[in-house]
């Protein structure tokens, strides 16, 4: 691969060598960049001033450097920018669900950055803004919202938020009658508080030394933080603990989860004083779930051999595994996705053939019927109803070439309300754009699904430049949804196509399985596939397609860099999780402990340690060509550390044979979600897409 003309030949940063060496199950690494890991790393999640400066002269140069390079770019980014916030409606409103007397949303200013939290009377009046985010947020260089939950009595609200991008959220409380804040003041949680049924306290989780929901707390309204009550301790560092209400207000749900594995325990919700009382305990590869069904829980699981999961029912005063009973049945192939009770109905999300559908059953008569729609690709979300005795829920769809549609749904007449359309208000016609599903075949018969997306004029030839989104971990599954940025890119000739690859869950449980752990190469030939079947089939050619994805997706950047860099034009890889190693090592990392059952344990076992180092970006960086790289990343990401892709790029500036530049851009001011506003997110979004642009010559405006 010869040096591109597309860059300038500005000289990259060096970064010193400061070898430091391992030796696990007979195998010794050498590591030259690992002064790149502050040693005081929690302390610069709380206070980014505390960073080493040798760190911090090291990640300014390679801003300088990257700025430099895309400096042609500005303009550019600044035409993309225009056009996706101008498909942006910048006073939008979401519908608002009804509970109680109330019917609370959410809705956007226009210039606004953050999300403002607002109620009307029940059946419409005027509206009551309860939280303005962008009031609060003002002066931060990093503000972000996490949630915002109103008492069952209507009179308060916990609202959270992280102003350092660590995700070490704050919690207060807000008094809705005063529309001010109280005293009240909880730091170092998890973001999110549940209200007790008097609406005189709240449960919430708090992160340990390692940024780790481990604890749960109950605050008392009026008494100090220091009094509030430990509930429940998790003292597995592999597991995190979580916690969450029911809708009929009647329990709190505390639950112990790692990848494969669930535990729940349950507490009356009007008693902060209960002990907490176990519905099952935590066997490994079974996982379970709870929602409230009047005298019944309804628990969806793979329990007793249902990989795609089951619905059982249990009494909700003997919930124990032993008085399980089957309610829904277990059918390979169909993957249960999540489930909601209402007074007369079951409601859960399905996936089968790698398309979404929603079930719902009549509880009295056993009655079944679906949800679904006929496009090729489409995606549905299902957000059910705040209240529990109701016959109405609420989902929402979309394609890649269909603005998301809101609907109410009566479960009982079948009957469809559409209650909002997203509206593109610089314009938009469904009837300018095609969307296909296609299907490549991987190395081993295993067929993967691709979804693509592009203009009705480009032509099919193998000459359009396509961007090619993949993520495949944590069984997460990307769906063929509406997104107006990527239309940008259609706009300008591209294909936008993403992998359905093995890791997500996109074709069942299996498919999960099959890209995790000792299978995790699945993955990266997957990707590589879908890769050899657009050229294959005349959408694009290797040198045209520019392969991107975000965090474990970033992880598939690196991988597919170094096992085929020649099928692709240019790598994209953001907050990417390249040095797998030697994160699965440092379990005083956040994540680490809780990761192990996704990728394995290198420090016990010396299989996934081999099969690890197989794979490892970082650690299989080859003397070979590469083609143009960009890696993203914020400095106080607690998720993916910022040193990883600052180790990576050194290490590939260092070792590989061509001179194609590999640009590095770190947020100083923000973690693993990158800048918080919306508008500040599309600056984002803009510059990586002008970076793609770049690549295959489109900088036209």
């Amino acid at each position: 691969m010869t040096s591109t003309p597309r860059f300038s030949s500005i000289p990259a940063p060096q970064s010193e060598k400061r070898p430091v060496s391992d030796t696990r199950h007979g195998i010794t690494r050498v590591d030259n960049y690992a002064w790149m890991r502050a040693e005081n790393w929690q302390d610069v999640f709380r206070d980014p001033s505390t960073l080493d400066p040798a760190i911090r002269t090291h990640l300014e140069a390679e801003n300088t450097y990257q700025s430099a390079l895309m400096a042609d770019t500005k303009a550019l980014q600044g035409k993309l920018f225009d056009e996706m916030k101008g498909r942006i409606k910048e006073d939008d409103s979401s519908v608002p669900s009804k509970d109680g007397p109330y019917a609370y949303g959410t809705s956007f200013k226009t210039g606004g950055q953050q999300p403002r939290f607002f109620r009307t009377p029940r059946d419409g009046g005027p509206e009551t803004m309860l939280l303005d985010g962008d009031f609060e947020g003002e002066g931060k260089a990093y503000f972000r919202l996490a949630s915002a939950d109103h008492s069952p009595d209507h009179t308060k609200m916990i609202w959270g938020f992280d102003d350092k991008g660590s995700e070490f959220f704050t919690l207060r409380v807000r008094d809705l009658a005063t529309l001010q804040d109280t005293t009240e003041a909880v730091s170092d949680t998890s973001g999110g508080g549940i209200w007790n049924a008097q609406s005189n306290g709240f449960y919430y989780t708090r992160v340990d030394a390692n940024h780790r929901p481990s604890r749960l707390f109950y605050h008392q309204l009026g008494q100090p933080e220091s009094e509030d009550r430990l509930i429940h301790e998790e003292t597995d560092p592999g597991f995190f603990l979580g916690v969450g209400g029911s809708t009929l207000n009647d329990f709190i749900f505390i639950d112990m989860h790692d990848h494969e594995t669930s535990e729940i325990w349950l507490l009356p919700a009007n008693d902060a004083s209960a002990e907490p009382k176990l519905v099952a305990a935590r066997q490994t590869g079974i996982e379970y779930s709870l929602t409230e069904g009047g005298d019944v829980f309804y628990i969806l699981t793979n329990a007793d051999g249902a990989k795609d999961f089951k619905i059982m029912s249990a009494p909700v005063t003997a919930p124990e595994k032993a008085n399980w009973t089957e309610v829904v049945a277990h059918k390979p192939g169909r993957l249960l996705l999540g489930h909601s009770a209402y007074t007369n109905h079951l409601v859960w999300l399905e996936r089968e053939n790698g398309l979404p559908r929603i079930f719902i059953r009549d509880r009295q008569t056993g009655e079944e019927h679906s949800i679904a729609f006929d496009e090729e690709a489409y995606a549905l979300g299902l957000q059910g109803s705040a209240e529990y005795d109701t016959e109405v829920i609420r989902f929402s769809y979309s394609s890649m070439t269909t603005p998301t549609q809101l609907y109410d749904y009566n479960m009982r007449t079948r009957e469809r309300t559409l209650l909002k359309t997203q509206e593109v208000p610089s314009g938009h016609n469904p009837d300018d754009y095609v969307t296909r599903r296609l299907l490549a075949p991987a190395p081993d018969g295993e067929i993967v699904p691709i979804s693509i997306v592009y203009h009705r004029d480009t032509k099919i030839d193998g000459s359009a430049p396509c961007l090619l989104y993949g993520y495949g971990s944590y069984g997460m599954t990307i769906p063929a949804s509406f997104n107006t940025n990527c239309l940008s890119l259609a706009d300008r000739g591209f294909i936008y196509a993403i992998a359905h690859i093995r890791g997500g869950k996109d074709k069942g449980y299996d498919w999960y399985e099959n890209g995790k752990r000792l299978h995790k190469l699945n993955t990266f030939t997957d990707f590589i596939a879908a890769s050899r079947h657009l050229v294959a089939a005349s959408f694009t050619s290797h040198d045209r397609i520019i392969a991107q994805g975000g965090s474990a997706g970033g992880m598939l950047m690196g991988a597919v860099a170094n096992m085929a860099p020649g099928n692709f034009g240019g790598i994209i890889a953001e907050v990417p999780f390249v040095d797998v190693i030697n994160t699965m090592l440092d379990d005083t990392l956040p994540l680490t402990p809780p990761e192990w059952t996704e990728w394995g344990n290198p420090i016990t076992s010396a299989t996934d340690y081999a099969y690890m180092a197989s794979y490892s970006p970082y650690d299989n960086v080859a003397a070979q060509d590469y083609p143009p790289i960009l890696a993203v990343a914020g400095l106080t990401d607690p998720r993916v550390t910022y040193w990883e892709p600052a180790k990576w790029v050194a290490k590939l500036r260092e070792i590989k044979t061509d001179d194609n530049p590999v640009l590095f851009r770190i947020n100083m001011d923000a973690g693993h979600a990158g800048a918080s506003g919306r508008f500040s997110r599309l600056e984002e979004i803009a510059y990586v897409y002008s970076y793609a642009l770049k690549l295959v010559g489109k900088t036209q405006m």
